[in-house]
């Protein structure tokens, strides 16, 4: 419900306010005041392409803004897949800047024009005799007849299966992806991985190797000169060992005389004990080292594959190639049980289409009984609004599952008797148009929470008793949604809970449109000048207060 509404430096509007009422609002005034002037701004807030020649002043910005009270149309999921902050009452904004540039905000929140337009179009339905495709769209009649059969729970349910159904059947179209890719790289890989693996590679043992190397291709040097260390350090005759023995026997009787060179000697012991374990050890390395050209041979014919496998994916160590190896046999083990995922995921799959279907199917038939139900309603206000001989047919076809459910749904229409019902674009005129329009929203009026309504003269080419009949409907639907009836005729007028006055304002150097609140006495000034013209007799100043009593 729209509760209040702000235009600014829009085109002749230099500001204009207006609290309209919860249920009917009627909007009046001189032809070329500004009316439809007011509706092209409301329009912007429906994400209508914005243009700075609509600017009334050139140097500021234009702005339109609506507040709305949204709690009983159930957009807290919308609200939430667009990062919006929910309110039940919230805004929606449009500026345009003197540049021409648009910006749009939902409560403050600044957004893109499809979010507006889709939060708009849930707030606001402007209709007009000159706008009259809604009705002849497919997805709209759909709505009209889930609308009807009060189907809100179970569409919630469906939609929420069948989105289920598209992530796995996405997730089973990337998996073909995937396992097309990998198949086609599943011998190259398996090539690769065999090579590695063939290999038999050892974490550390590129390090081993190079230094065994070392040792084969240099034997003969390596021998000569642990030989020659052993003998300084134990064979000689002053091999270094010898001499600290000797040195230690020599200092062992003065640590009786002077027990501070105790410490000397124990010091040169432990030099001595050390020095024969090394010599011990370098004694086993040297036995070990001979000249080996077999060895040697194989050192080198694996360390040369190790570096052929290094070059060849330019890696610098084992452990890389090692983890290449994992990597490999991760995708080539992933084709191979590829055959395995799939027939899971079909699995589930096929046990949610069941579901779905199951679903639509209950849908459809839930549309399948409402569809007489909504014809008969109909068809039943078509004399009261001058249409005696018109029908309505809805014809129901199924195709595959979608957001909706499974159903194509059809408004046939015809005005004049002998002529079958075709699509209703088609075939009628804007008048015959507007009128079943306000009969589908009269029907859907008692059904399901509509947006504001916005009438734009829908009542044109019509008067008498029709005019009175389609007054008394615009009233009715207002007593649970608000309408706001831009109107020529009195009989609509009268029957307004607030009524506005639209009218050119020439007292300075510029033509200004503006609106006010009549009160009840210029209320039947109004309407008498509606009935007689623009000086109301007396007469008519009497039908005017029958009227507005009535």
């Amino acid at each position: 419900m729209l509760k209040n509404l702000i235009i600014r430096n829009y085109a002749l509007i230099e500001e204009l306010e207006i609290q309209p009422h919860a249920a009917l609002n009627i909007i009046t005034g001189e032809t070329g005041a500004g009316k439809s002037i007011m509706l092209g701004a409301v329009g912007l807030l429906l994400g209508n392409r914005a243009d700075m020649k609509v600017l009334f002043n050139t140097e500021e910005k234009c702005v339109i803004e609506g507040s709305f009270y949204i709690k009983p149309y159930q957009l807290q999921e919308f609200f939430e897949e667009n990062d919006l902050d929910y309110q039940d009452e919230s805004s929606l904004r449009r500026e345009i800047a003197p540049n021409g540039k648009s910006r749009a905000f939902v409560n403050d929140t600044p957004v893109n024009l499809d979010v507006l337009k889709t939060l708009g179009s849930a707030l606001l339905d402007i209709h007009s005799q000159h706008d009259n495709l809604l009705l002849g769209d497919h997805q709209y009649q759909l709505k009209v007849v889930d609308a009807s059969a009060e189907n809100s729970s179970f569409l919630a349910q469906y939609l929420k299966t069948f989105k289920q159904y598209k992530i796995l059947t996405n997730q089973q179209e990337q998996l073909q992806k995937e396992y097309l890719s990998a198949k086609n790289e599943l011998d190259y890989n398996t090539f690769l991985l065999d090579e590695i693996k063939q290999a038999q590679l050892q974490a550390d043992e590129q390090e081993k190797l190079e230094s065994e190397l070392a040792i084969l291709e240099n034997s003969e040097e390596v021998k000569i000169k642990l030989n020659t260390t052993l003998q300084a350090l134990s064979t000689d005759e002053q091999a270094v060992n010898n001499v600290l023995r000797l040195v230690i026997s020599t200092l062992s009787p003065l640590t009786n005389l002077v027990k501070e060179y105790e410490d000397f000697k124990n010091r040169i012991e432990s030099c001595w004990i050390e020095l024969k374990d090394v010599a011990q050890e370098l004694a086993r390395a040297e036995e070990n080292i001979e000249y080996n050209p077999t060895r040697l041979e194989e050192v080198n014919d694996r360390l040369t594959l190790i570096y052929k496998l290094q070059k060849k994916h330019n890696f610098d160590s084992i452990a890389q190639l090692l983890a290449l190896e994992e990597e490999l046999a991760e995708k080539v083990n992933k084709v191979l049980n590829f055959d395995d995922q799939i027939n899971a995921l079909q699995k589930e799959i096929d046990q949610v289409y069941g579901s779905l279907m199951e679903q639509a199917s209950n849908l459809s038939q839930r549309r399948q009984l409402a569809i007489p139900k909504i014809e008969d309603s109909i068809k039943a206000f078509f004399a009261d609004l001058g249409m005696p001989n018109a029908v309505l047919k809805i014809t129901q076809t199924t195709t595959e599952p979608k957001a909706d459910g499974i159903d194509i749904i059809n408004f046939l229409f015809s005005a004049n008797k002998g002529i079958a019902p075709q699509e209703i674009e088609k075939v009628a005129s804007g008048g015959e148009f507007s009128r079943l329009m306000l009969a589908v929203k009269y029907v859907l009026a008692g059904k399901t929470a509509m947006p504001t309504i916005i009438f734009d003269e829908i009542d044109t080419g019509i008067s008498g008793e029709i005019a009175v009949k389609m007054g008394k409907m615009m009233k009715e639907m207002s007593i649970q949604h608000q309408i706001i009836a831009i109107s020529h005729l009195h009989q609509i007028a009268a029957k307004g809970n607030s009524h506005y006055f639209v009218y050119k304002d020439d007292s300075r150097e510029r033509t200004f449109s503006r609106m006010r609140k009549l009160s009840d006495e210029e209320r039947i000034y109004e309407i008498a000048q509606m009935i007689s013209g623009a000086t109301p007799s007396e007469s008519a100043i009497r039908s005017a207060k029958e009227l507005l009593e009535l």
